[in-house]
Formats: structure tokens, sequence, C-alpha cells
């Protein structure tokens, strides 16, 4: 019974589906109920709707899935099933009930008849798996018994053709897919509908009705089917554990070359790594190069400076001696010319003397005068080498503190103040004189006075 009983599932899942109008995979209450009934009438199996409706009372209204059908399906219908009842008109009210739905709306070359042999011819080689579909391997069987039936050559080379074109995202064709590619001619091409229609009868008779004249025996059709399918699964199987086998080799190549991978990650990052501490050592030697230059200008900077600083040193000395020399030569001048101006106020008696002393004087004051030129020039001097010793020193020591504040405090010669107007002074050889043409003109006079008196 569990053959029969799976070839039973197969017809009515077809009808079950086609209930499933919006694909949801569920069918309302009411048509399962029809169902039912129509079942329980070809399979000659009592109704029992008080037993259909306990089995769904805590349900709603709404549809019933077919995981939820199957339970009542196999206890309430299935496993009363005898083998009196028409396994014909069985196929036949499932294929009415699918039939409208499915069947493609094109023109084929075979009748309806012909469309409903093929489907249960379909079901009985299909795989005892849902959805239901015809693999491939069984397409070929099928499709080499009509062409033997049709009296035609088997076309190896076109159903490999088909087959290369086969869709890769599918494992075989459904009923209504079987039905259209037989019914479009593809591979009966020349012959007419008549003899196609007959043999679709004569491989069904062979498949189907011999079968069923010889349910208590096992018919050599489906032993050969059986074998088939025992075939495709070791065969599958073998498939399977070779394509295991080089998932195996393919992992583990793959983990090789990820470990060369790895092996050469490691292996450049060690020689960026290197050319990193190389780049990185000679950038380091380069600025100890750098720096041991840097040492030495500086200590040249610093040598220089020291030097600066001792010529700068003696250069202020200098300059202080001269100014003092140039002070003593200022206060002598005053000193002689207020005993000028003394001498001036003499008598006239002692004119002569006073007037051979101012010649003596005046000599005096001139060489004094000229001493006074000589210490300016050398004082100009020592101020022009104290410049070239301040720039020295401020290019020595770079940016250190700047030596122009202590520019020399005194600019030219003290001028003797007399009371009166600022007339301008006489310029002698020797350059401005110590007195002014005023002073020189009231100094004239004094003497003439003198000489007059005398």
């Amino acid at each position: 019974m569990g053959g029969l009983k799976d070839e039973l599932l197969k017809a009515i899942w077809h009808a079950f589906t086609a209930l499933d109008l919006d694909h949801s995979g569920k069918v309302s209450k009411s048509q399962l109920k029809v169902l039912s009934h129509n079942l329980c009438t070809v399979l000659k199996v009592p109704h029992d709707p008080i037993a259909l409706e306990e089995h769904f009372r805590d349900d709603d209204e709404g549809p019933v899935s077919n995981q939820g059908y199957m339970p009542y399906l196999n206890k309430f219908i299935l496993e009363k099933v005898q083998d009196n009842f028409d396994k014909i008109e069985f196929n036949r009210m499932c294929w009415t009930l699918c039939v409208k739905k499915n069947l493609t709306k094109s023109p084929l070359l075979i009748t309806e008849e012909d469309a409903f042999k093929l489907w249960v011819i379909f079901n009985f080689l299909s795989e005892d798996k849902y959805p239901l579909i015809i693999v491939p391997e069984e397409i070929e069987y099928l499709l080499k018994k009509l062409t033997e039936a049709m009296g035609g050559g088997w076309q190896q080379e076109q159903f490999e053709h088909y087959r290369v074109n086969f869709d890769d995202n599918k494992d075989g064709l459904s009923a209504w897919e079987l039905i259209e590619l037989i019914g479009n001619g593809q591979f009966s091409k020349g012959m007419d509908r008549q003899t196609v229609s007959m043999a679709i009868n004569e491989v069904f008779n062979e498949l189907i009705l011999d079968v069923l004249k010889q349910l208590g025996s096992s018919p050599p059709h489906k032993e050969a089917r059986q074998r088939r399918k025992e075939l495709r699964k070791k065969l599958l199987a073998e498939q399977v554990e070779l394509e295991r086998q080089m998932k195996e080799l393919q992992a583990a190549n793959e983990n090789k070359q990820q470990e060369l991978e790895t092996v050469r990650k490691i292996r450049q990052q060690m020689e960026e790594q290197v050319a990193q501490k190389s780049s990185e050592l000679e950038q380091y030697l380069q600025r100890v190069r750098e720096l041991e230059d840097m040492y030495l200008k500086l200590q040249e900077a610093l040598e220089d400076e020291r030097q600066a600083r001792q010529d700068e040193e003696m250069v202020r000395k200098l300059q202080a001696r001269l100014l003092e020399e140039e002070s003593s030569k200022r206060a002598e001048l005053e000193k002689w010319h207020l005993e000028q101006q003394q001498a001036i106020q003499t008598t006239e008696a002692e004119k002569q003397e006073l007037e051979t002393q101012r010649l003596q004087k005046e000599r005096a004051l001139q060489e004094a005068m000229e001493q006074l030129a000589q210490l300016e020039e050398e004082r100009r001097q020592a101020l022009e080498q104290y410049e070239g010793v301040k720039k020295k020193l401020e290019m020595a020591a770079i940016k250190t503190k700047s030596w122009k504040d202590r520019v020399a405090q005194h600019e030219g010669l003290i001028r003797l103040i007399e009371p009166g107007s600022k007339n301008p002074h006489l310029i002698t050889n020797w350059g401005p004189a110590a007195f002014t043409q005023a002073e020189l003109e009231e100094r004239e006079k004094n003497w003439k006075g003198k000489k007059t008196t005398e």
C-alpha cells in the first residue's frame, strides 16, 4: 500500500495546488470539503464529514495549509483505500481540477486526452519529492519510448543540445512543461497528430495500464524506473562525494593560498620594516651629521664672539682713554683761555709782556688745538674701529644683545658756552676754533687799548 499511497498523493497534490489560487500554500476549508468528498467518491472510501469538521474544529473559517490537511487525508482517506477503485477515474478527477489552471493556452499538436495521458505518465516517472518534477534522465527515457512508438530514429544529439540549454536553476520539468515540450512537436518533427497520439497511447498503455493490471506483482517498468532512480541516487551520491572532495581540495588549496599569502604579506611587511628602519637610520645619521656641523659652527661662532668681545673691550678701553685725554686737554684749554682773559685785562705796562705771553699762549693754544684735533682724529678712528668690532660682534653672536645702545655717549667736542648770542664759530685748518668771530674782535680791541695805554 505504501507505493499506491505515494502514487495517489502525486495526483492529489496537483489538485490541492490547483485550488491554491493565490499561491499562498493554503486552501479554504470549503474547497477542502469538496475535494475530500470527491476523493472519497472515486476511491470508494466512506466519507465522514463530521470527522473533517472535528479535525479542523479549532481552526477558523480561513484557509488550511497542505501540512494541516495531510493528517486528515492520511487518516481518514488514504489509509482506508483498497484496490477496488478505478485508477483512471481517480486520475481524471484530479486532472479535471488542475488542467484549466495549468495547461498552456498555446496551440499544441496533441489533444487534451493525450495531455491527460502524459500527465499520468509524468506522475509515474516523477521524483518522490515536492514540488513534483521529472528529471532529464526520465525525460530522455520517455522521449525514446515515444520515438520508438512513432517508428522514428532517436536523435541523441538533438536531446543533448536541449539538455545543454536546460535551465541550470531547474532540476527538471513540471508536468505542464513536459506536456508543452511534447505537444509543441520539438522531438516529433515530420510526424502528424495521429501518429503522435497513437505513440502517446501506446506508451501510456505500456507504462500505466500494464502496471495497473499487475498491481499484485512487481511490473518490469516499475522495477526499471526504480533501478533508474537508484542509479540516479548513486550517481548523485557520487557526485555529492566528488563535490565534497573537490570542496575539501579547494578549501585545502585556499588554506594553502592563504598561508602563502600570509607568508608573502609577512615577508613584505618585514621588507617594508627593514626599508623603513634603513630609512630611519639614514635620517638619524643625517641628523647626527647635521648636528655635528651645527656644533662646529656654534664653536666657531662662540670663538668669534669671544674674540669680538676682547676686541670690543680693547676698543672700549682705548676710547675711554682718548675721552679722558680729550677731557684733560679741554680743561687745560679752558684754563689757558681764562688766563688769556685775565692777561687781556692787565695794565698797559704789562702789555708787551702779556703780548709776548699771549703769543706764547697762542702758540701753545695752537699746539693744543692741533693735539686736540689729533685726539679727535684718533677718537674718530677708534670710533670707526669700535663700530667695525661691534658689527663683527653682532655677526658672531647672531642674535645676541645688540651693542647699538653702547655707541659713544659723546659726539663732537664740548664747546665753551659764552654769554650772548651764539655766533658762528671760526673754522681753522684744524677744525672749529675755540672762540667765535665776536670774541676774536673783542680780544683785538682789548689788545689795541693796552698798546695805546703803553
